[in-house]
């Protein structure tokens, strides 16, 4: 079934080094008339640089003209050139002495010599033809046998590299004549490119258009038995196909059959080759039927159309068409999606009249997928019981192929040619955004580098389906509805007012004809997700900063799920303008109006259970590990793991900690109290029964298609059911089991301990790579999908997002002394920053007298409006608070927003017998913290840290709240971090003649 060759597989990479050799410089030397009818008035240049724009290729040659012997030496001597053409006439000298003349000043030019009509070459019949001349053509006065001439003579520089490295097809043309040749040569040029024009419409990419482009079969011409042969030998593993004339020299006699006799020789050793007789003698049409060859008369009225009719019929060129053994025409494909269609309603006769004849490898050659035809090699017709088979073979086949072919692309949206095998697709011409970038690279890197496959080759490790809406539909969203008068006002709109307006704004036509297509072809859940310039940036990643939304994309009204998409794209856009990512872009000294949003709509990775939609373990990992405790190194890294979807991990709330290295060390399930207290007690999940109102489903706060389910009232779910053990009161244990008449405790032993799933392993090798593949520690977000019986059952990892980690400089010149703890009201030997800290003289705290763990939405409204009060000062102040900042579970800590604290200079957590939380690392809020470089510092309460609220007391507060105390110093405080061993002290500003500073320590007077 597939066509015989030895050639070796080659990389992708390597059609960029195709067609290396480009004529770029042509001398034509002729008299000024034959100049002037060559030229047409001048148009000669424009049109064979039209013909390249026509075949999309790049750098057309520059054509030199020289009127005279010694004007063209002139030339020469001033410039090198690729290739000469002389014409007969020329003042002073005879052509052919010329080219002698050329020969032996500038052997390595090719010179080819130019012919009016026939006429010509007879008048110099006699002439010594032998050494200068390489070749001799007939000009008819098209600019097509111009490029035809040079893009023969290209091939001919390049075959032999281009078939060795990439297994380019070779058609050898054997032809006497320079008429014929003449004549021939742009027709087949022209039906080649047509063909590879052809192919890269079908491309996925401009990329593989340049290289399809590449990779056209070469024409190379012979002139007599002799050179056929020779060509023939050297690319026999190559050869499409052979054009031969009846009659020309073998061993310098002409013969009257060479031809016949070449193909016979031919067909010997490949029995199944395309070939074709020209002739102008009707007799020779039987002769190549016994041979048996195609023929075509070459005085025929319409040969054009015949040597069409070859290229698509025997060489497999245009369209496959699907024939009956009759010859009647079943139906046909342009592409291999197409045939993967068609094929499981193809009449079994006619699939095996295709497959005996080698129909469809000689197809997939023709469209350059030279791999993929030479993989089928070593399958026959024997090797299938029926047509059935081969059908199931091709599909299988067909589909792989253009799955792999999409690998670590991204793909052009087109929606006539939508293709659900499509990995990442862009829709628009403009920047991906930050995270999508992410996505794009990672798939990428999974393509080219295939050792995390390789390593777990029984896990399906994929970027999930991702289409990006490029920020160009941004711009045109904003331009064409004017909502920039929203940020130009004096007083900038609310975000209500802000979310209003953008829902009332039209989406630009073409983007929701897109989208329109996009989802009537995809039905499964869908995450909107923003994808702004300035999101995922090295130092300042804007993480969690915009909004997210996630659709159930569930029933069959298409209208009403194209709605509730545009309505998500609208309120990710407004999420630019909205105040939190406003504060967060003046702090990084960005500008709102710089700013360009990119959306993804990402396939959300998970199973459905009942009503519910969410994947098994969702979490976060980090190849750096800010706060290693015992035995853990730093660059051991840290993860945190969560059942359902990743919200609860991004958000700071409950989940299980754990360094890929060490799996099983976990300190925080060390007793059975512990375990049941730290736990995770809940997870998220996507309802996929209904949807909610337009009113309810896209407000400011929440995502309502979300919803918050209890693990206790789960016990049925398989995922909850693979991941908890049980806790038996009675025993006061918990066993690694999962039991319906026990109490289940989340604790993924089956993973960690029973590693039924390699899930440390896999996080300890993508972080390895992505650290690798980034030059930088890396942060990156995962999901993964356990097998369920009757469902899947092979396991899925999904990664979801990549972004480089935001690391403080270590400042070896900072040193804190014992004198320094000794004077310090905080101390912290768990502390993130770098330098001494300076001009900060406000400290805003939460009274732990007054704090109630129950209020903590409270304590954040209070935080709001003190923070504002600093909004015109320019000034920062230390912030500390119990628990985990920035937490959206109410009971680890405080659930503050950037926009709440957008004037902090310094954040302490501390811990206090009510709130008692893991450190901070892996959420969204933590990352864009120290994106800032705003020291965070924590205060356990063991060991030697403490911090003195009797002092803080004793000061008399500027602002009091019920749970907040805002004090000023005299002086700014002393705020020193040793980022060497993490450590931090607060203490009184000292007197001016005290505060000298060590010249090579950083002084950071403006957090801002």
């Amino acid at each position: 079934m597939a066509d015989e060759t030895g050639a070796d597989a080659s990389s992708i990479k390597i059609y960029h080094e195709l067609m290396a050799y480009r004529v770029m410089d042509i001398l034509l030397v002729s008299s000024p008339y034959d100049a002037f009818i060559m030229e047409e008035e001048g148009r000669l240049s424009n049109r064979i640089i039209n013909q390249y724009k026509g075949l999309n290729l790049s750098k057309p040659p520059k054509l030199t003209l020289a009127f005279s012997v010694t004007e063209a030496f002139e030339h020469l001597e001033q410039k090198p050139f690729d290739l000469i053409l002389a014409m007969p006439g020329l003042a002073g000298m005879d052509v052919y002495t010329f080219g002698r003349q050329v020969k032996e000043q500038y052997s390595q030019i090719p010179f080819y010599l130019l012919f009016h009509n026939t006429w010509d070459i007879n008048r110099h019949a006699n002439e010594d033809r032998q050494a200068p001349v390489d070749r001799t053509y007939i000009w008819g006065g098209k600019a097509d046998l111009l490029l035809a001439i040079i893009k023969n003579f290209e091939d001919e520089k390049n075959v032999a590299f281009d078939t060795n490295n990439a297994k380019v097809r070779v058609i050898i043309i054997v032809e006497d004549s320079p008429y014929h040749y003449s004549s021939l040569l742009p027709v087949l040029y022209k039906h080649i490119v047509i063909q590879t024009q052809s192919v890269m419409d079908d491309s996925i990419n401009e990329e593989q258009r340049i290289l399809k482009r590449r990779g056209r079969p070469k024409l190379l011409v012979a002139h007599d038995y002799e050179q056929a042969m020779t060509l023939f030998e050297r690319y026999k593993p190559y050869v499409l196909s052979v054009f031969t004339d009846m009659r020309y020299a073998i061993n310098g006699q002409e013969d009257p059959h060479a031809g016949c006799k070449l193909l016979t020789r031919i067909k010997s050793e490949i029995p199944d080759l395309p070939t074709l007789i020209l002739s102008t003698q009707e007799k020779n049409r039987n002769i190549a039927a016994a041979i048996p060859a195609q023929f075509i008369n070459k005085n025929s009225n319409n040969l054009h159309d015949q040597i069409k009719s070859f290229f698509v019929t025997h060489l497999g060129f245009g369209a496959f068409v699907f024939r009956m053994p009759d010859n009647s025409e079943i139906a046909r494909a342009s592409n291999l999606r197409e045939v993967e269609k068609l094929l499981p309603d193809i009449p079994d006769a006619s699939v095996l009249h295709h497959a005996r004849h080698n129909d469809f490898s000689r197809w997939l050659l023709a469209r350059s997928e030279v791999d993929f035809a030479l993989s089928l090699k070593p399958y026959t017709i024997k090797d299938f019981t029926d047509a059935s088979e081969i059908k199931r073979f091709l599909i299988e086949r067909i589909r792989n192929r253009r799955k792999d072919s999409r690998q670590g692309l991204v793909i052009e949206f087109d929606p006539e040619k939508f293709d659900l095998d499509t990995d990442f697709v862009k829709i628009g011409t403009g920047s991906l955004g930050g995270k999508a970038r992410g996505l794009a690279f990672m798939s990428h890197q999974l393509g080219v580098d295939p050792s995390l496959k390789q390593k777990f080759p029984d896990i399906d490790i994929t970027i999930p389906q991702t289409f990006v809406i490029a920020t160009d539909g941004f711009n045109m969203f904003v331009e064409e509805n004017k909502l920039t008068r929203l940020i130009e006002q004096d007083k900038v709109p609310d975000d209500a007012q802000v979310t209003e307006r953008f829902l009332q704004a039209e989406l630009p036509r073409p983007l929701e004809m897109n989208l329109r297509a996009y989802i009537e072809h995809v039905h499964y859940p869908i995450a909107v997700r923003s994808s702004s310039l300035f999101e995922d940036a090295h130092y300042q990643p804007f993480a969690g900063i915009y909004k997210t939304y996630m659709l159930p994309n569930s029933g069959t009204n298409t209208e009403k799920r194209l709605e509730h998409l545009i309505t998500a794209v609208k309120l990710v856009y407004a999420s630019t303008y909205l105040k939190a990512p406003r504060s967060y872009a003046q702090s990084t000294m960005h500008r709102t109006e710089d700013e360009e949003m990119a959306v993804v709509l990402q396939q959300i990775t998970g199973t459905r259970h009942k009503n519910y939609f969410y994947p098994s373990i969702s979490g976060v990992v980090q190849s750096y590990n800010f706060y290693p405790i015992a035995h853990l190194n730093a660059e051991d890294g840290i993860s945190y793991i969560a059942l359902g979807l990743g919200k609860i991990v991004m958000d700071g709330g409950k989940t299980l900690r754990l360094c890929p290295k060490y799996p099983q060390f976990l300190p925080q399930f060390s007793m059975v109290d512990d375990i049941l207290e730290n736990s995770q007690k809940y997870f998220y999940a996507l309802k996929m029964d209904e949807i909610p109102t337009h009113e309810k489903f896209f407000g400011i706060g929440e995502d309502p298609c979300l919803t918050r389910l209890d693990i206790v009232d789960t016990k049925d779910h398989p995922a909850v059911r693979m991941l908890c053990s049980t806790f038996n009161m009675q025993d006061n244990r918990i066993r690694d089991r999962f039991s319906d008449k026990e109490f289940p405790v989340l604790t993924f032993a089956n993973i960690l301990k029973y590693n039924a799933f390699p899930l440390a392993d896999i996080l300890a090798e993508v972080t390895a790579l992505g650290t690798r593949w980034m030059g930088a520690s890396v942060d990156l977000e995962f999901a993964v999908d356990l097998p369920v019986e009757g469902v899947r059952s092979k396991p899925r990892f999904s990664l979801l997002q990549i972004r480089p980690m935001c690391q403080y400089e270590r400042n070896l010149g900072v040193t804190i002394l014992e004198t320094d703890i000794e004077n310090a009201f905080c101390h912290s030997t768990r502390s993130l920053g770098n330098g001494e800290y300076k001009d900060i003289r406000d400290i805003v705290y939460v009274d732990p007298k007054t704090f109630e763990s129950d209020r903590m939405s409270l304590v954040a409204g209070e935080i709001n409006k003190i923070n504002a009060m600093f909004n015109d000062t320019g000034t920062k102040y230390v912030l500390i608070g119990p628990g985990r900042w920035g937490s959206s579970d109410r009971w680890l800590g405080i659930p503050v927003v950037w926009s709440d604290i957008s004037n902090v200079g310094v954040m302490v957590e501390t811990t206090i017998e009510s709130v008692k939380a893991d450190f901070s690392q892996g959420s969204h809020f933590f990352q864009n913290i120290t994106a800032l470089g705003i020291p965070y510092i924590t205060v356990q309460d063991r060991g030697n840290d403490f911090i003195d609220y009797d002092f803080l007391a004793g000061r008399e507060p500027v602002t009091t709240k019920r749970y907040l105390k805002h004090i000023r110093f005299d002086r700014p405080l002393k705020i020193l971090v040793d980022g060497t061993i993490s450590q931090a002290v607060i203490m009184q500003g000292l007197d001016e003649s005290e505060n000298d500073i060590m010249d090579d320590i950083p002084i950071i007077t403006d957090m801002g």
